[in-house]
C-alpha cells in the first residue's frame, strides 16, 4: 500500500487500484498507463510539480495527452511566475519517485490544481504512488482530497 492507497482507504473514498507491468524504458509514464490498462489517454492524469518564483511548490494534474501550461498555472495560483520544479525537488516534497508522484498523500501539503478537462470524465486514473500503479476516481474525490481547484492548466 501506498501512502495515496492508505488516505483514501482511511478516508473511505470511492476509488479502484488499476496495477500493469512497468516498462523502464517506457517513453511515457502516463500513456504507458494509458495504453498498458487500454484506457483513453485523455481520462489519465500525470502529476507534475512547478515551482513559482519565490520557490513555492505547486502541484498540477494534468492530461498526459497535453502538457502543463505554465502561465496559466500561474495565473491559477496568483503567482507571477512559475517554471517546472527540480526533480530532486519533487520527490523530496512529494515522498514519491518521478513516475510514480501521485497527487494523493504527498508528505507535504501542497497547494494543488486539477486541469477542468478532468470533469468531462465519469472517472479519472492519476497515479497511485508507484511506477505501474494507477488509482481510478472521481474529479470531484481527487480534489477533496487533495484540497485542490479546477483551473485550464493543461493544452
Amino acid at each position: 500500500m501506498t501512502p495515496a492507497l492508505n488516505l483514501l482507504k482511511k478516508a473511505g473514498a470511492v476509488h479502484r487500484i488499476h496495477s500493469y507491468e512497468h516498462d523502464p524504458k517506457a517513453a511515457s509514464y502516463g500513456l504507458e498507463a494509458a495504453e498498458k490498462l487500454e484506457l483513453e489517454p485523455a481520462q489519465v492524469f500525470k502529476t507534475l510539480l512547478a515551482a513559482s518564483e519565490k520557490g513555492e511548490l505547486l502541484v498540477a494534474v494534468v492530461p498526459v495527452v497535453g502538457s502543463l501550461d505554465l502561465k496559466a498555472l500561474a495565473q491559477a495560483a496568483g503567482v507571477k511566475k512559475v517554471d517546472m520544479a527540480a526533480v530532486d525537488a519533487a520527490q523530496r516534497a512529494t515522498g514519491y519517485l518521478v513516475g510514480g508522484i501521485s497527487p494523493l498523500g504527498q508528505k507535504k501539503r501542497l497547494r494543488t490544481f486539477i486541469d477542468g478537462s478532468a470533469r468531462d470524465f465519469s472517472t479519472v486514473y492519476v497515479s497511485a504512488g508507484r511506477r505501474g500503479l494507477e488509482v481510478e476516481l472521481s474529479a470531484e474525490v481527487l480534489a477533496e482530497h487533495t484540497q485542490a481547484q479546477f483551473a485550464d492548466i493543461g493544452r
